[in-house]
């Protein structure tokens, strides 16, 4: 399958990222069918050769003077470095070194030092705003005066677009590590040990000697992954490596038409025990392009005083009438909300208990549930600011009541409100704002 996305005129290439699981395969070699947990305890001995590998590279390069060589683009002969990290890698001259006895090929190889060469890329940024940090060391880190953020901002680079929130853990960072050191930090690699390895395999980074993706012919929504894994965890020859056929399931949000790219396998233990492998896939589809101007459809979003976020989508018609297509959405925060809507059902239960109890006791002071009233009554005024503040929020999360009222002659219909995502239902089928 090719991985080139032809382009029609007017349109431009969008990636995204699908996960999917991988839920068992087959052993090409001798066709035994392979169980999911099977196919995560080999992915995983890859993951494992891979992890270990990139961990001792970057064992050997975790310094100033290392890793602002791949963040600089260039090489010793001032050519420009690949894009790939582990051509760059290469470029550079730094290789991986494989444990004694265990056999890899080169694909394997390669995926460490992609690996390995991401992590080292991007210890750059981290690298040049501790040292801006500690060049502005301000008097009182808890609080640093507008004169000292200035001075602090000018000092990063690009540190004027810096939220103000990344420069405040790091120095609380940097505060920790003085407070038990006694002493500030030198940089980054002083701060912070060599960092970790993750158990995942960069399929990116290989050919089709190691993996392949093609997407079915008579389904557009299954494809077949085929990757090389080992039949033990210390292979020690190629033929402990055998090829491995796993069915994809594809999503719906990946269009029949997207460009598959091999993915990155990330081998975890699932509940009881048993292993998983689930699989970011990565594909490629081809959008219209974004016009500056000539657009008939546009969605309003913002603060509401009554909802959290509100949204409305309008159309213009070639007569210059605009019409307004359902009745709006809504943002509702349920995940967030959870905890207030429980205190708000704690309440109304000790309310309802407690009004229960005073039509039991009905004014006699010897009653025996006088003792248990008390204690509820109690109970319910513990925490009234956060009664308010639940009853609040779920005030604010309540749907419109009244009817909607579009503009001009559109169509309407009722506002469906789910976790995390607004929708209203139109006429002309479904508009779905994205969610904050």
């Amino acid at each position: 399958m090719s991985r080139k996305l032809v382009l029609a005129a007017g349109q431009v290439a969008r990636t995204a990222t699908a996960r999917v699981l991988l839920r068992g395969g087959v052993d090409e070699k001798t066709g035994e069918a392979l169980t999911a947990r099977v196919v995560a305890e080999r992915v995983g001995w890859a993951a494992d050769l891979v992890a270990g590998m990139a961990a001792g590279l970057l064992a050997g390069h975790w310094n100033a003077g290392d890793v602002a060589r791949p963040a600089g683009g260039v090489d010793d002969a001032g050519r420009a470095l690949p894009s790939n990290a582990w051509m760059a890698l290469r470029r550079l001259g730094w290789a991986v070194r494989v444990p004694g006895g265990i056999k890899v090929n080169d694909r394997i190889v390669r995926m460490a030092q992609e690996q390995a060469g991401r992590i080292l890329r991007g210890a750059q940024h981290r690298a040049e705003m501790v040292a801006g940090i500690l060049a502005t060391w301000p008097a009182d880190p808890a609080k640093r005066t507008p004169a000292e953020w200035d001075a602090v901002r000018e000092t990063i680079p690009e540190g004027r677009s810096l939220p103000s929130s990344v420069i405040k853990a790091r120095t609380r960072q940097i505060s920790a590590f003085l407070d038990e050191k006694g002493r500030l930090p030198v940089d980054v690699f002083d701060l912070e040990e060599t960092p970790n390895a993750a158990r995942m395999l960069v399929l990116a980074a290989v050919d089709r000697q190691q993996a392949t993706l093609e997407r079915a012919e008579d389904d557009p929504a299954r494809a077949l992954l085929r990757l090389q894994l080992p039949t033990r965890p210390d292979p020690h020859s190629y033929a402990d490596w055998t090829w491995v056929a796993c069915p994809i399931t594809l999503p719906p949000t990946v269009p029949a038409r997207a460009v598959l790219h091999l993915p990155t396998l990330r081998p975890t233990i699932g509940p009881g025990g048993g292993g998983r492998v689930h699989a970011d896939l990565a594909f490629s589809h081809a959008v219209p392009k974004a016009k500056r101007k000539g657009h008939t459809t546009a969605l309003g979003v913002d603060w509401g005083l009554n909802t959290l976020l509100s949204a409305g989508a309008c159309h213009l018609h070639p007569d210059g009438t605009i019409t307004a297509l359902g009745a709006g959405a809504m943002f509702r925060a349920a995940g967030v909300m959870a905890r207030q809507h429980r205190l708000r059902r704690h309440g109304e239960h000790l309310h309802a208990k407690t009004d229960s109890y005073e039509r039991l006791i009905g004014g006699g002071e010897g009653h025996a549930l006088v003792a248990k009233h008390a204690v509820l009554k109690a109970e319910s005024r513990t925490p009234p600011s956060t009664a308010r503040s639940a009853w609040s929020l779920c005030g604010t999360a309540r749907p419109p009541t009244g009817p909607p009222h579009p503009a001009g002659n559109g169509r309407s219909a009722p506002t469906r409100t789910v976790a995390g995502r607004a929708t209203a239902t139109t006429a002309h089928g479904d508009a779905s704002p994205p969610a904050a």
